[in-house]
């Protein structure tokens, strides 16, 4: 019963901070929302803070999860990159409220305000890293591209950044529209495509490392 009213919690503070952002929402909203009381919802998070970084992780858990059963009969997360960050694309755009969420904590880190810009901050790093660490094992210095793993990481973010704000100011009825440009371009980048350096025909590497946002 705790964890499915948690869950509760976490799902009405992701509709709420969406529609107000950090500084305008709530505990008092989000209990409204989930049907709960001030206490209730204090019960399980003793603050705004620890309610919006417990929520954000939640948006990423969720994503992680529907990754794990997307891929589970084709391949495994992570051999594949460009299918597996064109199914994120995916994944939130069926689910409107954690891009719009996520964009909001990204307009508050910008301008400063806390705790928004330190996990901002702290994600990009960490995310950066940790890509950038990957294509270097599977790569060396140099992607078929011809990009450096550090480059090509922070490029692989910014697409995929950007296109969660592209989607949410302009959506398609094409539903794998913003996702095929993802996986376009990754393929492309990382040496995937037909005629590319990386293709069988070139010998050179097909998939990239695991990567686990």
């Amino acid at each position: 019963m705790g964890s499915a009213r948690r869950q509760d919690i976490l799902e009405a503070a992701l509709e709420v901070f969406a529609e107000r952002g950090f500084k305008n929402a709530s505990i008092d909203a989000v209990a409204e929302r989930a049907g709960l009381t001030r206490q209730g919802v204090m019960h399980y998070f003793p603050s705004k803070k620890r309610l919006l970084l417990e929520m954000l992780a939640f948006r990423e858990q969720l994503n992680r999860e529907h990754l794990d059963r997307e891929h589970l009969a084709d391949h495994p997360v992570g051999e594949d990159l460009p299918a597996d960050f064109a199914a994120a694309v995916a994944f939130e755009q069926s689910h409107p409220s954690f891009a719009t969420v996520y964009s909001v904590v990204i307009a508050e880190a910008v301008t400063g305000q806390e705790p928004a810009r330190g996990y901002v901050g702290d994600r990009l790093h960490s995310l950066q890293a940790h890509l950038t660490a990957r294509l270097t094992e599977r790569y060396g210095e140099r992607l078929p591209s011809g990009l450096s793993p550090s480059t090509a990481a922070t490029a692989v973010l910014a697409l995929v950044e950007g296109i969660h704000q592209w989607w949410l100011m302009d959506p398609e009825p094409d539903e794998d529209h913003y996702p095929g440009i993802v996986r376009d371009t990754l393929s492309v980048l990382f040496g995937l495509t037909e005629d590319g350096p990386g293709s069988e025909d070139g010998g050179g590497p097909r998939h990239a490392p695991v990567v686990n946002g």
